[in-house]
């Protein structure tokens, strides 16, 4: 389903390229958009990308969110703005750590700059549960992105630009992900596993998409989403890809996590809960206690934690998942 909230407005999305930013636009297209900007950096994914989707209502924007007077030419009559683009390889931005300050945080200043100056209407910022106590520098960058996003809402004065944030776990299937290594690996017969332990929430990319989509019709700003998604363990993961394979015991890598989490006991104090997904709401004198309607509060003590989830991916419910990529 795509809300009318996209109806007649003009959409921009950075880092439109990539997986999400391929599915949105695919999805986008079925509603009565009136324009898709696609905005990123890398000449060759925007030609590939032209080939396949002919749709007018398209254009192709190169640039870098790390340059800001581009932003400024590329947000002029834009209604709605997506922000996918980021430096998200945990291990090149332990390798690369002011390429990963530069992009996932001042690009951030910078989007929010342009979309305030230029009348965006509404700003979605995409997150990642590595944002949550974060322990490498990636999930260190997402998280100053959040915090520059939900207190944009702030200083916004007397413009109408209102900025959210969703949150969520590894995406099944997109590129650099852990399904197609495994895809791979299966045909040397050895799938190499960090640790038999480690859970993951996953999220499918249509699911990421429509939750997008649906919190661009509910945002009042200052929100940060986060959908009550499955878990699944790494082990579950290998044997229903390559259950003919021997899984060897590598080691967490630098900057890894057994579990990931997506809101911490810290959190859940201003947290509310809707019958598929959280709120994180911002602590602004200003937020509205009707935006609480049709909530719940959380326990004290309450925490979203892969390991600990209500929500469990069966080895068959993966290799479906699987089987559909």
């Amino acid at each position: 389903m795509v809300h009318n909230s996209l109806q007649n407005k003009t959409v921009l999305v950075t880092g439109g390229t990539g997986s999400f930013g391929r599915k949105f636009i695919k999805k986008a297209l079925q509603s009565d958009v009136k324009k898709i900007i696609v905005f990123s950096r890398d000449e060759l994914k925007q030609y590939e990308m032209a080939q396949e989707f002919t749709d007018s209502r398209i254009r192709f924007f190169i640039g870098d969110v790390r340059d800001k007077d581009r932003l400024y030419r590329a947000f002029d009559g834009v209604d709605i703005v997506i922000h996918a683009a980021a430096l998200k390889h945990v291990g090149a931005c332990e390798y690369n750590p002011f390429e990963a300050v530069k992009t996932n945080i001042h690009g951030a200043q910078n989007i929010i700059d342009a979309a305030i100056d230029q009348g965006v209407e509404k700003v979605i910022a995409l997150s990642t549960d590595k944002a949550c106590s974060p322990i490498n520098l990636y999930g260190a960058t997402k998280l100053a992105s959040d915090k520059l996003f939900i207190a944009a809402n702030a200083y916004v004065g007397d413009k109408k630009t209102k900025f959210s944030v969703v949150r969520y776990g590894n995406v099944v299937g997109s590129r650099g992900s852990v399904v197609p290594f495994f895809k791979k690996m299966r045909e040397t017969g050895t799938v190499p596993v960090t640790d038999e332990r480690m859970t993951r929430f996953w999220i499918t990319l249509e699911h990421g998409v429509q939750f997008v989509i649906d919190n661009l019709a509910r945002m009042q700003g200052g929100e940060l989403f986060v959908p009550k998604i499955p878990s699944m363990n790494i082990m579950d993961l290998a044997k229903a890809i390559a259950p003919e394979c021997k899984v060897e015991i590598v080691g967490i890598r630098p900057g890894e996590k057994l579990h990931e989490a997506m809101i911490t006991e810290d959190d859940a104090r201003h947290t509310i809960e809707f019958d598929d997904y959280y709120v994180i709401q911002p602590e602004f004198n200003w937020w509205s206690e009707e935006n609480k309607v049709g909530s719940t509060s959380l326990a004290s003590d309450f925490s979203y934690v892969s390991n600990v989830n209500a929500q469990w991916l069966s080895i068959e419910e993966l290799q479906e998942l699987v089987k559909e990529m």
